[in-house]
């Protein structure tokens, strides 16, 4: 193994646009003498200039002292040709996203190293294995995605392809904690962990919306006031472009040959057409100002109405009793129906009890009442009743989304949703459980990881709600992961190791 913390470590990068020279910075940032080569002619020099305006707004801003800055830029070297790095102890490709190109840069690269020096891949969704294949030293190479801008986000899958050798592997996440990042160590496979596990989030946002059951910006107000996601969904994909989002969709999609739970939605495929990509364009889903700042999407005002007579199921109770609700003991003729279902919908709970459908709501009692209530009709629930409850549940001031009949709302659907597809990741073995939790939320931002996510809500719950919509949609898309199933009847944290 290489000793990543000796003083007079070189590394190369090749390939100096935004992620390579992100890369350079914290190399040359924590003592690593690095060599930037670009194919371009200037590219690379212009790279270096960049790193140097870096280095002067973090003296500016007082994260580093001007010596160390100069320190710093005078371990980046430009260097106009390959032969250069034989020296390096590791090199990074951070070249153009082409597989071929990839192997070729390999394939040159080991005829000037020195055979214990590592070729490591900042690929985001290229195979390793298959460039370690065009290698006659397949074993020193590895995957090492960083996420952008480099500085900032501090993760860094380490990713070992299918004849990696251990020490690579150890020394690119030894190599990482060095420069202050965390290192999260996957298996060779499509999207590695970050961006397999950000099939659950948009994907099934996108099928909520398919279905009517509310518009893009109800769904991003539940995921964010009530299940606690910085950002919306359709929020997200305004902010990395639709185009990118889609193109992202339908390879993981294919690569994993077809499996439901990724599948991708026709409604983006339009509005990629039509230009719509997000902030990018200034209109994706939100229309965007001269500052950047998307234009407001009005509420439904709460109504005036309020409930004469309230029947709930008993966890609804004590919400409704502190709301001032007129609780009565038995769903008369003039009462406003309350359930409270997990996985199904507000029909469906209503047939169930015997209850008059159009005087029935739901409310999602998953996520607390604390920042917003979802509230729930059946098709036929009449325009009083809806009016009723909607008036009532905003009675102290905390918003209301009022939203169609769906087989688990929309926070509970979707929350589930990420949930099963981060299980599914831990049961394939391609992370362990504390690196899937730590890489999203490094890397894509979430509140919890998608197993501290189950956690917190409850595995046995979340079990329920995917059950609940398995048996509704009779859809492969909502089958549980068996990591989710087996450890909720044990009992048993998510993070569980096998």
């Amino acid at each position: 193994m290489i000793d990543v913390s000796r003083n007079d470590l070189v590394a190369g990068v090749a390939g100096s646009g935004t992620m390579g020279r992100g890369i350079v910075q914290v190399l040359a940032q924590h003592g690593v003498r690095t060599l930037v080569f670009d194919a371009q002619p200037g590219a690379a020099r212009a790279a270096r200039d960049a790193v140097a305006r870096a280095f002067g707004m973090l003296v500016d801003k007082g994260r580093l002292q001007p010596p160390q800055a100069e320190a710093a830029l005078a371990r980046v070297e430009v260097v106009d040709a390959l032969p250069a790095f034989a020296p390096c102890h590791l090199v990074v490709e951070a070249i153009v996203e082409e597989l071929e190109a990839k192997r070729a840069l390999f394939r040159t690269l080991e005829g000037i190293v020195g055979e214990r020096c590592i070729l490591a891949s900042n690929t985001s969704s290229l195979s390793v294995t298959a460039m370690a294949a065009a290698c006659a030293r397949p074993g020193r190479v590895a995957g090492y995605h960083f996420f952008n801008p480099v500085p900032v986000m501090k993760v860094v899958e380490v990713v070992a392809g299918e004849l990696s050798e251990p020490w690579v592997t150890e020394a690119l996440g030894a190599l990482a904690r060095r420069f202050g990042h965390t290192p999260v160590h996957c298996k060779d496979t499509p999207g590695f962990i970050v961006n397999h596990a950000g099939r659950g989030y948009i994907p099934e946002s996108l099928r909520v919306l398919m279905e009517g059951v509310a518009d893009f910006a109800t769904i991003d107000r539940i995921l964010v006031d009530a299940a606690g996601f910085r950002l919306g969904p359709f929020g997200l994909m305004d902010l990395v472009g639709l185009d990118v989002g889609h193109g992202v969709m339908k390879s993981m999609y294919a690569q994993y040959f077809e499996e439901p739970k990724y599948r991708p939605s026709y409604q983006l495929e339009p509005r990629v057409a039509a230009g719509l990509l997000g902030r990018k364009t200034g209109r994706g889903w939100y229309v965007y100002g001269k500052e950047g700042a998307p234009e407001r999407v009005p509420e439904q005002p709460v109504p005036a109405a309020r409930c004469d007579a309230a029947w709930c199921v008993p966890e609804l109770k004590g919400f409704l009793a502190k709301l001032g609700a007129p609780l009565v003991g038995d769903p008369a003729a003039a009462a406003v129906c309350f359930v409270a279902p997990l996985g199904r919908d507000a029909t469906t709970s209503a047939l169930e009890l015997g209850l008059d459908p159009a005087r029935s709501v739901a409310v999602d009692p998953l996520f607390g009442f604390a920042k917003r209530r979802t509230l729930m009709t059946t098709p036929v629930t009449s325009a009083a009743a809806r009016d009723a409850a909607h008036g009532l549940l905003a009675a102290d001031g905390v918003p209301v989304s009022v939203i169609r009949d769906s087989a688990g709302f929309v926070a509970q659907r979707v929350v589930a949703h990420v949930v099963n597809v981060g299980c599914d990741i831990v049961q394939q073995g391609i992370a362990s459980p504390e690196d899937l939790d730590r890489a999203v939320m490094l890397g894509l931002g979430y509140p919890k990881g998608p197993l501290a996510m189950g956690d917190a809500l409850g595995a046995a719950r979340v079990l329920a709600v995917l059950e609940a919509m398995h048996d509704f949609y009779k859809d492969p898309r909502y089958r549980a992961s068996p990591w989710l199933t087996r450890r909720a009847r044990l009992g048993v944290s998510l993070l569980t190791p096998e």
